[in-house]
């Protein structure tokens, strides 16, 4: 019996017992779908189809995931796809980078190679149109860059996402948070590249790094303590030596705000940068580990990803990586701490017990000891400290070797790690063994420190280091409280509220009772609220169960937050508001409290100076908030619009809004408040702006009152604002959109029509606001726009700085400049506004605006002023811009566009007759005044002849008016211009030598000539219809005579025929007065 082989996979390695999962599926249905709208069609087709089907939200999806397919698994129709992805995509290829977010996050090491080389590819291409959102994707991709990890595969991500950030470093720049994870990440990476067939590598990420940190210290200092670690693995480097020197003396030089290394060691590490050093797959084996695995069934598991992660020599570096992990992100709750789950401390130390390298094994020390030797009670997590305690605790039994060497480490690295901060690190180290007996972590130290099992020598060590913590348990209490004299005021505060947690132990039982399997028992810790903005950067569902958590550590975190509000703010009814504030669970109890502290500072009852420290508070305790997703992407809604303002900070801007529609003189006061807490936290300016459209439409709705009113009271609100911020209105404006644009693409397009419409005199004619909206807009974002401007409900652009706008935009890319377009149609401005850029134009260096031009001139009828604007530019080869409008007029307006070139081309060179300049001099001498000069019309005249392939195309010359100026124009002009435009002044030979004598006699020839080129003579008072008539019997009268021009460059053997006709006549008009020299005829 045959067996069926299973379907091959377009992107993933799947094996004979693999199913396709949910995933898969998905693209392979997308890409069957591409391919049956497109089979069989021409490219025209193919786009026209797809167009078609897009307008289909399921479709839409379908295709854009089809597209997406093609590119990872086609290189050769990549571009194409690509292409056809951003012309038919409705969200900024959202729905694109949602996916390949996630099939880099899930299904990665399983790629084809062929796919991440396109995946890599795509990132470039999705960079340089500049698609919003790409700077997450390039932070998935970077933690599948391993540490430890030094295979051909691994090396070649590495070093492709180094040449893609080296070679688009401006758009780089443009992300704070991107800039820190690439030092964060090459950082730890330089360490395994030490191999010499990695040294070029190698080099390439020092170089990189040095400048990096030096350019953008200021996105660095966000790291904190890790990157001074990070930067002590790599201090031999020559290139890294310097920079040392530079951080340790002279620190300003790298940024004005960073004051020394202290200030790093003292920031704590976010736990998105810890987490970023671990591929996904490892982060999803880890957190298994401790949050499913029972103790006693550990063993299999650890072999399992012994032999998967650490099995190489090079591999060993990982485990600080895994440590720092395992420290600073798994924070398991008092769930977990009961159940029967291996505990943080069992996994740290099995990773030391199988190093092999000591290398490996002292940097592993550090990891864990780190976060000890700066120690703040007030600001870092006791969670931090706690693994390290209870490895050295509960390894005394069974590996006391462990225990010996990690307390010989912690009292070698007080003197040592950088003796100008000695005592920095002593205090550090002392307040983390204060806090872990404070918080019942361990009930003493003593047995500890003073353990039989280390040896004598050790002791002696730990007993002068720690002293303090080496008395036995029931000392004389007169000693404990001599000792207590040593705790800091942020202790001594914090204790003044401990009653509360020594009231909520577990049965009241003086301390946790450890088993031998569970060393881990409930301890009322949690969290502080700096660490609630990293909640959400790590997906431990199954680890968080953050409702229990919060019910059961209420008391604990009341203990820990009032004292810290008590040693803040000074009045006692402020004071228990924001304390309130920051305990309240409810939404809606949080709102009423946040309307009690604004009516408190509207009423001045605070003084000027709390203000800051109040802003701070209130900025730190709404920061989720305020740091997460607002704006109701999926559903806009009248619904869904106003549930987004409910968070307590709007309450604030509600009460400002209030004030400012009263004309309250105390609006002032909340509008420092607003201001103070901006300079924390940047998005409260464009929240702000949020709010006022959102609130301005429902009170629109609710009072009746008009739009304008309410749009003065709006921009009175963000004026006071930014009167508070010492900035201008424009600049305030600016950059507060901006952020939004990094933030949020769809709410900045969102608030763009109420900008223009509320800060007329700042939006219209800003450049920058302007760049920044064009910048952002997808095609859909653009017709919502247009269609706005087309109902007269919004004005971007203005005919005062219409010129200088235009001009800035000729240095913008491609799409943006198309958008600018587009937006400039949608206002209907004349052509008049455009004119005066024309002749600066080039044609290839600005083809978008040209294009542009070229398709308004089509609506325009050719007049004397625009020829001469478009025979100004000069006559270059390969620029069609001028050719092109003349001949799409010869279509409608033949006649009267010969009657107008003639006129300027006779102009330029005038009559000699006397009495032709006696009648009519005045007015040729006010024609010929000003651009363009003659040459230049007979320039663009000779550009246009050489570009007409049939006779028919050539009447423009054989009008009356047009031979009469060219025979004027070689007779005024020297030898050589006769020899430049030889070939064009053989036209009017040829016509004169062919044509017959007009029937009427020369006077009232002469008349007609002049009524024509005074003003369209009779047949432009006939309008369109009248030009076309003339033009049919005069090509039905020459079509047989007149054979089409020749340019000389062009001519070959095979029109000999055709050069004897032309020839003949031509030698009879050596008889005449006129001899055109450089024409066909010599």
């Amino acid at each position: 019996m045959e067996q069926t082989k299973p379907p091959v996979s377009r992107l993933l390695n799947t094996s004979c017992i693999e199913n396709k999962d949910e995933l898969e599926e998905k693209f392979d249905r997308c890409h069957t779908v591409l391919q049956n709208l497109t089979a069989g069609l021409s490219e025209k087709e193919a786009h026209d189809t797809l167009n078609n089907a897009v307008c289909k939200d399921k479709t839409h999806e379908e295709v854009s995931l089809g597209l997406l397919v093609v590119i990872l698994t086609e290189p050769q129709d990549a571009a194409k796809s690509y292409r056809d992805l951003t012309l038919i995509t409705r969200d900024g290829l959202a729905i694109v980078l949602h996916h390949l977010t996630q099939l880099v996050l899930e299904r990665y090491l399983r790629l084809h190679d062929v796919s991440r080389g396109q995946l890599l590819w795509l990132v470039r291409e999705m960079i340089r149109t500049s698609v919003a959102n790409v700077d997450n994707l390039c932070l998935s991709l970077l933690r599948h860059a391993a540490g430890g990890d030094i295979s051909a595969r691994n090396v070649f991500l590495v070093d492709a996402l180094l040449d893609i950030f080296q070679e688009n470093r401006p758009w780089l720049d443009k992300f704070p948070f991107l800039v820190a994870s690439v030092v964060y990440t090459y950082l730890r990476l330089i360490e395994d590249h030490s191999a010499p067939h990695l040294s070029a590598l190698r080099s390439k990420e020092v170089t990189f790094m040095v400048s990096l940190i030096r350019e953008r210290m200021t996105d660095c200092l966000v790291i904190g303590r890790d990157l001074v670690r990070l930067l002590q693995n790599v201090a031999r480097i020559p290139e890294f030596e310097a920079l040392w020197k530079d951080i340790l003396l002279n620190p300003k030089s790298l940024c004005p705000n960073f004051t020394g290394v202290l200030q790093l060691l003292q920031t704590r590490t976010s736990r998105r940068f810890l987490q970023s050093r671990l591929t996904p797959d490892m982060e999803r084996k880890l957190v298994f580990l401790t949050s499913q695995v029972r103790f006693g069934n550990h063993k299999r598991y650890q072999d399992w990803f012994q032999r998967q992660y650490l099995a190489t020599p090079e591999s060993q570096s990982l485990r600080c990586d895994l440590i720092r992990f395992i420290v600073g992100v798994i924070h398991p709750t008092n769930e977990l701490l009961c159940s029967d789950i291996i505990p943080r401390w069992a996994v740290i130390g099995w990773l030391f017990t199988t190093c092999t390298s000591t290398v490996a094994a002292s940097n592993a020390k550090l990891a864990l000891f780190y976060d000890w030797l700066f120690f703040e009670p007030d600001k870092d997590n006791i969670m931090n400290i706690e693994p390290a305690i209870l490895v050295m605790h509960n390894s005394m039994r069974s590996h006391p070797a462990v225990t010996a060497t990690l307390l010989d480490f912690l009292c070698r690295i007080i003197p040592h790690f950088y003796p100008a901060l000695t005592e920095k690190v002593r205090n550090g180290i002392f307040s983390s063994l204060r806090q872990i007996l404070e918080k019942r972590v361990l009930p003493s130290l003593y047995p500890l420190f003073d353990s039989p099992k280390l040896d004598r020598e050790l002791r002696t060590k730990i007993r002068e280091t720690f002293k303090e913590f080496c008395l036995p348990p029931n000392s004389d209490p007169g000693k404990m409280e001599e000792l207590s004299k040593d705790l800091g005021p942020g202790l001594m505060l914090e204790n003044t509220g401990s009653t509360a947690l020594e009231n909520n132990h577990v049965g009241q039982e003086p301390e946790p009772a450890f088993s031998d399997e569970e060393e881990e028992m409930p301890l009322r810790i949690v969290p502080k609220i700096e660490e609630e903005e990293d909640e959400d950067d790590l997906p431990l569902a199954t680890v968080k169960m953050k409702n229990n958590q919060r019910i059961a550590n209420c008391q604990m975190k009341k203990e820990e937050a009032a004292p810290q509000m008590n040693f803040m703010l000074e009045p006692e009814e402020l004071r228990t508001a924001v304390e309130s504030l920051h305990l309240e669970s409810d939404n809606e109890a949080k709102c009423q409290t946040m309307e009690r502290i604004v009516q408190m500072v509207v009423e001045d009852e605070i003084d000027a100076e709390t203000i800051p420290t109040l802003a701070s508070c209130i900025s730190s305790i709404l920061s989720p908030q305020i740091s997460g997703q607002i704006f109701p992407t999926d559903n806009l809604n009248e619904e869904s619009l106003a549930d987004s303002i409910s968070p307590p900070i709007f309450v604030m801007f509600r009460n400002q809004f209030q004030l400012c529609k009263e004309e309250d003189n105390r609006r002032k006061l909340l509008a420092r408040v607003l201001a103070e807490m901006q300079s924390i936290q940047p998005r409260i300016g464009y929240l702000l702006l949020y709010f006022l459209k959102v609130w301005g439409r429902e009170e629109e709705k609710r009072e009746g009152e008009p739009s304008n009113v309410l749009n003065d009271v709006k921009a009175s609100v963000y004026k006071d604002f930014c009167s508070q911020r010492e900035k201008k209105l424009d600049a305030c404006l600016v950059s507060d959109l901006k952020l939004c644009h990094e933030d949020d693409i769809f709410m900045l397009c969102y608030l763009v029509p109420d900008v223009y419409t509320e800060f007329q005199n700042i939006a219209l004619g800003n450049v920058q606001l302007l760049h920044l909206v064009v910048s952002t807009v997808d095609a859909c974002q653009l017709q919502e726009l247009v269609c706005q401007i087309m109902q007269g409900h919004l004005k971007m652009l203005k005919k005062e700085s219409f010129s200088s706008l235009l001009t800035a935009s000729l240095n913008w890319e491609t799409f943006e400049q198309y958008c600018f377009w587009q937006l400039v149609f949608a206002h209907d401005f004349p052509i008049d506004y455009v004119l005066p850029v024309l002749p600066k134009l080039q044609f290839r260096d600005h083809a978008e605006a040209l294009t542009s031009i070229l398709l308004m001139l089509k609506q325009e009828k050719p007049t004397l002023e625009l020829l001469r604007q478009l025979l100004v530019r000069q006559s270059v080869e390969g620029d069609m811009f001028v050719v092109a409008a003349l001949r799409y007029w010869c279509r409608d307006y033949e006649d009267k566009l010969a009657e107008l070139l003639a006129n300027l081309l006779s102009t330029r060179y005038p009559a000699t007759s006397p009495n032709k300049r006696k009648r009519s001099g005045a007015k040729h001498n006010q024609q010929s005044n000003g651009p363009p000069t003659g040459e230049q019309v007979l320039g663009h005249l000779d550009q246009l002849r050489q570009h007409c392939t049939s006779t028919s195309e050539l009447q423009l010359y054989h009008t009356e008016g047009m031979q009469r100026a060219l025979q004027q124009a070689q007779a005024a002009g020297n030898d050589s211009l006769r020899k430049s435009y030889g070939d064009l002044f053989a036209l009017a030979e040829v016509s004169e030598e062919n044509e017959p004598p007009p029937a009427p006699a020369p006077t009232s020839a002469r008349k007609h000539a002049t009524a024509s080129s005074g003003g369209g003579g009779g047949g432009g008072g006939t309008g369109k219809g009248g030009h076309r008539k003339a033009a049919v019997n005069t090509r039905e009268r020459t079509a047989t005579k007149r054979p089409p021009p020749r340019d000389r460059n062009t001519e070959s053997s095979d029109q000999s025929s055709e050069e004897e006709e032309i020839v003949k006549p031509k030698q009879a008009k050596k008889r005449k007065k006129i001899n055109p020299v450089g024409s066909d005829s010599d």
